[in-house]
This record gives structure tokens, C-alpha cells and sequence, in this order.
């Protein structure tokens, strides 16, 4: 059998494992599927109110399109759950099919690899989240981004109307690519086409409502700079608790100063987004060529998005896929450490969300523990990428490489 042939296999296989361990795993892991996503997608189409629409929303409003599209495969199996599963997975299976091509690239090939096992080792959270249908999109992006970069603009612009982080993507082609009007241009196209709707739809002033949702946030438990609190938790530091939050339907630290630190947070992410876009537009102005550049420049930035943010979801991991992909299809050996360092940060995530979560929101030391190492692994790889960002040459001999 072909290389293609076994790498096909293996992407069936594990679809069906990490579908599969969604409702056996603890803490049910695609709760928020038939929880909250089939809610909306049937408010949607039965009248019952348009998220985003109706009312303002945690997610841009292009979110509600796959959810409502799961509706449609829910009838196979007589469950939204399954019908999610199998939305996301024919979602990935284009993207996979894109990035496989005839089989004949070792780089290629590497990053198919790379991706089934971060799927595996990340389990049913990747799968059963909005994210999970958010990651095929930029990856099918950042494909086309060197020879379609207008539809590569379409689809990036698309995946940021549903969760955000995509942008990052974006951002970080308008920097590294020659052609960066064509990306700009697809990004105001389907943004613009986005808001007319909304607002005709009557939805004017809730366009932009989920900006407000992510700024009012405390500090979610898994989020990097929660540590410093859950260690009080640990330790049984006054005032220090894990509480749960019933607005934003998630677990949230509290302690001696916390206020201040969310206060500080969203400026700390924005200066570390400016600072790794600053440093990419530096690079592009003295001429690094778009593989040298977009890789370590759109790693940079998702890991930004990561490490300083005050929401720390596990999902949030699938967003290192496009951009390390993309690392191994252009220079496989240099990105096989950074790689191996965001699967080794997928099963601590997996270990923390599902399995292990009930430790972590009773602050068990073994449990805090892991979750440290993950967010210390992230750390260790947005230093990394820096580190490779500030050395990209200003003439790469890489520089004429396309995909």
C-alpha cells in the first residue's frame, strides 16, 4: 500500500478513537456540543433567536454556521453529538487531502503525521469544540496562502468570524507575503459582507458584542498566568480559591491582587502581539522570503494569543496545527523539535482536560502539577519561536519555495 494509503487509514482510525473517547472519558468532553451548541443551532433555525443576532454573544457570528451545519448530519446516527463529530472530521479530511497532495512530500507527509498524532494525543477536546472546525479552515488557508491568496484570505477571514485566533494567521500573512493587498482585500470582503448582514439582519449593535465578552473575563484556571493563584490554592493561601463561574459557563481563579492582573492582562496581550508583529515587519522589510518568514511569524503570534491571555481552554492547543504544519512542510528538519514540543503539550492537555480535571478545579497538587508543565511547555515554545523569528535572515535561501 501507498504512503498516502496508511496515512489515510491512520486518519480514519483515529477520528473514530478520539470520537469514540468523547463519551468515555470523565467530564464529558463534548458536553458543549449538545449543551450549548445544538441550543443555539436550533434557535437559529427554528425562530427561537440568532446568537450574535439576537442577542450579543461570546463568539463572532459566523460561529452559529457550523453549528447549524451539524444539524444537518445529525439525523445519521439520531444524535447532534455524532452529527458534530462527523462535520469536523469531513472538515479535516479536505484539509488533510490538501495538505497530503499525491503523498510524494516528505514535508508533507511529516506534517500529516504531526497532525493525526496532535489529534490523538489532544483527544475528544480538539474534536467536540467550535475550534476543531476552525482549524481545517486555516490550514486549507495557509496552504493556499503562496499560489490562491485571495481564497486563502476568504478562508482565514471565515475561521476569524467564527473564533478569533485566526487572525493571527491573517496578521501574520499581510506581514511575511508581497501579495499582502489580495489578503487584505479577502479579509474586508467577507467582514464586510459579515456586517452588512448583521446589521440588516438587526443585529447592529451586537457585531462586535463578542470583543466586550472576552474583555470583561476573569482568569480562567488553565491559563498561564493563573498558576501563580492555584499554587495559593494549593496552598491554602487566604482568599485564594477556584470558583465557577455561571455567565461564562467556566472555572476561574480568585486570590490577593486578581483583580489587578486581569486588569493588566488584555494590554500585556496586545503589547506581545504588537512586539512579535513589529519584529515580523522588521524581517519582511529586509527582504525574508515568505517560508523563511510566515512559520515562525504565525507561530509567534498564536502562541501571543496563548500564553498571555487570561482564558486558558484546552482546545486552545489545536491552534498550534496550521502554523507548525506549515514549519514542517518547509523545513521539516529544523520545525521536528517544536513539533514534538506541542505533542508533548498535547497530552499534558489531555491529561489536565478531560482526565484529570476534577483534581485541578479541588487545586490537587498532582494535578496543578501537570497542568504547570503544559503552560511551561507553551512558554518554552512562544520563546522559541521568537528566538527563530529574530533569526530569519533578511535574504532567505528559502525564499523561493511554494507550496
Amino acid at each position: 500500500m501507498s504512503r498516502r494509503g496508511w496515512l489515510w487509514i491512520a486518519f480514519v482510525v483515529i477520528h473514530v478513537a478520539v470520537a469514540a473517547l468523547g463519551f468515555v472519558l470523565p467530564n464529558i468532553p463534548m458536553g458543549d456540543v449538545y449543551l450549548v451548541y445544538e441550543p443555539w443551532a436550533r434557535d437559529a433555525v427554528g425562530g427561537g433567536g440568532i446568537p450574535g443576532v439576537s442577542w450579543q454573544w461570546v463568539y463572532p457570528q459566523l460561529a452559529i454556521v457550523p453549528m447549524v451545519l451539524a444539524l444537518g448530519f445529525a439525523w445519521i446516527a439520531g444524535s447532534y453529538t455524532i452529527g458534530w463529530a462527523i462535520l469536523v472530521t469531513l472538515a479535516d479530511a479536505l484539509a488533510f487531502a490538501l495538505l497530503v497532495g499525491r503523498g510524494r512530500s516528505k514535508g508533507r507527509t511529516l506534517a500529516a503525521i504531526f497532525w493525526l498524532a496532535f489529534i490523538l494525543l489532544l483527544g475528544p477536546v480538539g474534536m467536540y469544540r467550535l475550534d476543531g472546525f476552525t482549524v481545517p479552515l486555516a490550514l486549507a488557508g495557509c496552504l493556499w496562502l503562496a499560489g490562491r491568496p485571495l481564497i486563502a484570505s476568504l478562508l482565514l477571514s471565515a475561521a476569524t468570524w467564527m473564533k478569533v485566533w485566526p487572525a493571527a494567521l491573517l496578521a501574520a500573512a499581510v506581514i511575511a507575503m508581497r501579495r499582502r493587498l489580495v489578503v487584505v482585500a479577502g479579509a474586508l470582503i467577507v467582514t464586510g459582507i459579515t456586517v452588512v448582514a448583521v446589521v440588516i439582519a438587526g443585529g447592529g449593535s451586537h457585531v462586535f458584542g463578542f470583543v466586550a465578552g472576552q474583555t470583561g473575563r476573569g482568569l480562567q484556571v488553565e491559563a498561564p498566568v493563573s498558576a501563580f493563584f492555584l499554587w495559593q490554592v494549593v496552598a491554602g493561601a487566604p482568599g485564594a480559591l477556584v470558583y465557577y463561574d455561571r455567565d461564562i459557563l467556566t472555572f476561574q481563579v480568585a486570590g490577593a491582587g486578581v483583580d489587578a492582573v486581569i486588569a493588566v492582562m488584555t494590554p500585556l496581550l496586545a503589547i506581545a502581539v504588537l512586539g512579535v508583529a513589529a519584529l515580523g515587519a522588521v524581517k519582511a522589510w529586509r527582504g525574508a522570503g515568505f517560508a523563511a518568514l510566515f512559520p515562525p511569524l504565525a507561530f509567534s503570534l498564536v502562541l501571543a494569543f496563548i500564553v498571555f491571555n487570561k482564558v486558558g481552554s484546552p482546545q486552545f492547543l489545536t491552534w498550534l496545527v496550521a502554523p507548525i504544519a506549515m514549519g514542517l512542510v518547509f523545513d521539516r528538519h529544523r520545525w521536528s523539535w517544536p513539533a514534538a514540543g506541542a505533542l508533548a503539550a498535547a497530552l499534558l492537555t489531555q491529561l489536565v482536560y478531560p482526565v484529570l480535571y476534577n483534581a485541578v478545579i479541588l487545586a490537587d497538587s498532582l494535578a496543578v502539577s501537570v497542568l504547570t508543565l503544559r503552560n511551561l511547555v507553551m512558554i518554552a515554545l512562544f520563546a522559541w519561536a521568537v528566538v527563530r523569528l529574530a533569526r530569519v535572515p533578511g535574504r532567505s535561501r528559502h525564499a523561493s519555495l511554494v507550496i
